[in-house]
């Protein structure tokens, strides 16, 4: 099955539970046997700093290079944005009355960078109890205070696939996220967008629960084992539970006779089914060729079709079935050897993937990374000859098919969402930089207000006792915490490691 057959309106998540914004609970630390009070901020109300809500914009850009990436470059173009959609794209156009305008004469319009692989915003990214969590979301640990939302908009970032780690070998589902900096939890929420869940395979999951926990997965056999053993638990569940339910209905009708013996709704099984149904996309942490192969193998035995595998140090080398498979991959562009599964790869993997058909991104991993996106696909472009525009792909439209959201974004198309930026020179010019971001045609980065107007920041009038104090320790330095989590102690800021 090709990419595009099952990319857009596939996979839509089902209508979200809503909960309270920023609901939370309070925790007691103990330290050197002293208990010292977490105060939980409510954010909204302690700090009394005004909240950007989620909101539709409108800006004329004009005089742009417009790098659309689906229909090449347009030169001196303008792009109209209209209650958060790109309306029309064209010369001399005039912005209807109160829609900004922006002069962006000598600069390049791209769309907004999608990182495919992000734990940017994630408090808490691994359920490592079990080798098999699929039934929870990363939707309950996403952070809407965190900076990095901010320094990811400040270079050209305006979607994430915040996701699930890499413990377990079917781990959590993940949450597509646009970076609306400053706005609740469900707000950030990339509406409609694809379900997406998380599989590892390799050293992480047999370490921590074959060594770690003393349970199946010790090796690679062990690992694909669970992941078939799961599935046929899935399809066995799915069975009984319809015979029950069906037969739960016939005895309502008749109103007489014995009741059916329950099969109670379990919610792991639930989506085991979703993924086999292809009402999921699997997005798989992997490194070597022979694991590749083998989920390959496991998910055409299952009927499995809409995946992506994430890293794939050595994807190059089955690059072939891949293509034929129609699997996705998401990769580093010149990352490797950093433990001993990833002990070989090269700088050509991308390119090598692109030549041979494959849906490929670069994504990041990492939060700083994020930041500097443009400059790990212009790499792409060094190592292996890829072309400008097939390496730009691989940061805006190719990671949103492998999302299920390129219908919407990924593109600079007339009737997609408005999320665009404006860089200072080409993107792939180490010297650009990203001038102004916008996330449905509202402006979230602009680097002209850069010092101190945009970012989220305590109210002086707070009434903490010493706002001052808000700082944290960082390799033995001193530096402002600037909101970086929502649980701060007192005159002391509890820095969480989110990578």
């Amino acid at each position: 099955m090709q990419a595009s057959q099952y990319s857009t309106k596939l996979c839509r998540k089902r209508k979200p539970k809503y909960f309270t914004v920023f609901q939370t609970e309070l925790f007691m630390n103990l330290r050197e046997n002293k208990m010292k009070k977490l105060i939980t901020l409510f954010i909204l109300v302690a700090f009394g700093f005004t909240v950007q809500a989620q909101e539709k914009g409108s800006v004329l850009i004009q005089n742009a290079t417009v790098i659309t990436v689906t229909n090449g470059d347009l030169e001196d173009t303008d792009v109209l944005i209209r209650d958060g959609i790109i309306e029309e794209i064209g010369k001399d156009l005039r912005a209807p009355r109160g829609v900004e305008t922006v002069d962006a004469s000598g600069k390049f319009v791209m769309p907004g960078i999608i990182d495919a692989h992000s734990h940017l915003n994630g408090v808490d990214i691994n359920e490592a109890r079990n080798p098999v969590t699929a039934e929870v979301t990363m939707e309950e640990s996403v952070d809407p205070n965190e900076v990095g939302i901010y320094h990811a908009l400040a270079g050209g970032a305006t979607t994430i696939h915040l996701m699930h780690g890499s413990a377990n070998v079917i781990g959590g589902q993940g949450e597509t996220l646009k970076l609306r900096y400053g706005v609740s939890q469900e707000e950030m929420k990339f509406e409609d967008a694809s379900r997406t869940i998380k599989f590892a395979l390799g050293e992480n999951p047999t370490r921590v629960h074959g060594q770690g926990n003393g349970v199946q997965p010790r090796t690679r056999m062990g690992v694909e084992q669970v992941v078939r053993g799961h599935f046929d638990e899935a399809l066995d569940y799915k069975r009984k539970r319809e015979a029950y339910l069906e037969a739960k209905a016939e005895f309502d009708r008749r109103g007489r006779g014995t009741p059916p013996v329950p099969v109670a709704k379990n919610l792991r099984y639930e989506v085991l089914n979703d993924i086999i149904e292809g009402e999921i996309l699997v997005h798989c942490h992997s490194y070597r060729a022979d694991e590749i192969l083998m989920l390959m193998r496991v998910f055409n035995d299952y009927g499995v079709e809409n995946y992506t595998f994430q890293h794939a140090n050595e994807a190059f080398k089955v690059a072939p079935e891949l293509a034929k498979n129609g699997a996705h991959t998401s990769v580093f562009s010149d990352w490797w050897a950093y433990k001993f599964e990833v002990y070989y790869s090269t700088a050509y993997n991308a390119s090598i993937l692109n030549a041979n058909g494959v849906v490929n991104s670069i994504n990041s991993d990492n939060d700083q990374l994020l930041r500097t996106l443009n400059h790990e696909a212009a790499k792409v472009v060094r190592y292996g000859n890829t072309s400008v525009n097939d390496a730009l792909k691989m940061i805006t439209l190719h990671p949103a098919i492998q999302l299920g959201i390129d219908d919407r974004v990924g593109s600079i198309e007339e009737g997609k969402d408005g999320d665009v930026v404006i860089w200072s020179g080409h993107p792939f010019d180490i010297y650009s930089k990203a001038e102004m971001t916008f996330v449905d045609g509202t402006k979230y980065f602009d680097l002209a207000n850069d010092a101190d107007d945009m970012r989220i920041h305590i109210n002086p009038g707070t009434e903490f006792e010493d706002g001052s104090n808000f700082r944290r320790i960082v390799d033995n330095r001193e530096e402002d915490a600037c909101l970086q989590d929502t649980f701060i102690l007192l005159g002391e800021q509890s820095a969480h490691n989110h990578n």
